[in-house]
């Protein structure tokens, strides 16, 4: 019996939804929330990324702030515009997108930042805010998995959820998040002994590695809930016959475009032995933008409050 799709343009729309009247409040009572979105460089991930945060703004009724220096952009530059967006009354959210490009220093851009405009949730304040769980911005991708995994009721004080990868953006937000809702939590990385059995214990399996068909039918348990965080584009045809052999119209569209997109857990195998799972495309990536906008209407309530 397959698995139940966790439908995240689902659980977006959701969530887009429920924030058009607090969006509409604002902008009776002073004005529209202000996002900030700065863009080095031209990386083609990050543009495309971007250009749906950009996007959803505009349908929202956010504003939006699109500013793209040059890739050659110093530290101090850069420093000098955020600086400037933390002294605008008129800007509530401020998301400086990775990769930034290597002559730029990423924890000073990081920590410039003013915490109540941390749309991202990773300033250092924040984080520590979400270590005492105290409210504060979370990090947008582990903050969208909490809400898929309430809005489908999957229960989870009491379970043991295993958390494969330990990023700053993911693994570790996500560990503390489940940690907070009574959850038994094991961290797994790349020093992990045994991998497989350590997930194989895991009653919710979430796999934020970045390593494309990393988590295999072997560790998962049987009725598990997989939230597979990866996205990775395959090129290789031995890695696509493996991923999405199965598939005729995805194996189709990997010849006529040459790659396709997949996460870190087969699929296959978390169709056939889960009880529920996060496709790749169309799960967790929806998901963070949402919770991006969440994160930007709440600071603009809280900075109305002032």
């Amino acid at each position: 019996m397959a698995g139940v799709v966790l439908d995240g343009r689902r659980i977006n729309a959701q969530i887009q939804q429920e924030l058009r009247p607090r969006i509409e409040a604002l902008r009776a009572r002073h004005r529209a929330p202000a996002l900030a979105v700065i863009l080095v460089g031209n990386d083609p991930a990050s543009q495309i990324y971007v250009r749906n945060k950009i996007k959803t703004c505009r349908e929202l009724g956010v504003t939006s702030l699109d500013i793209t220096p040059a890739a050659t952009i110093e530290t101090n530059e850069l420093l000098d515009i955020i600086r400037g967006l933390n002294a605008d009354p008129t800007v509530d959210g401020i998301l400086v997108q990775s990769p930034l490009p290597p002559q730029i220093d990423h924890q000073q851009i990081l920590t410039a930042i003013d915490p109540a405009k941390d749309s991202d949730g990773f300033h250092p304040f924040n984080v520590g805010s979400l270590v005492a769980n105290r409210p504060a911005p979370r990090a947008c991708t582990p903050a969208g998995i909490m809400e898929m995994l309430r809005r489908y009721e999957i229960p989870i004080a009491g379970r043991h959820a295993v958390v494969v990868g330990r990023s700053d953006i993911v693994g570790k937000p996500m560990a503390l998040l489940l940690l907070h809702a009574n959850a038994t939590v094991t961290i797994c990385h790349s020093r992990t002994r045994d991998l497989a059995d350590e997930c194989r214990r895991a009653d919710i399996l979430v796999a934020a590695t970045g390593k494309a068909g990393l988590i295999t039918a072997e560790h998962i348990k049987a009725g598990a809930v997989v939230i597979d965080v990866g996205m990775n584009r395959v090129t290789d045809q031995a890695m696509a016959n493996r991923l999405i052999g199965y598939d005729a119209e995805r194996l189709r569209l990997f010849h006529k475009n040459g790659s396709v997109l997949v996460g870190d857990a087969e699929p296959r195998a978390m169709q056939e032995i889960s009880f529920a799972y996060t496709p790749v495309p169309g799960g967790v990536g929806p998901l963070t933008i949402a919770m991006l906008m969440s994160n930007t209407v709440g600071l603009a309530e809280q900075h109305l409050l002032e």
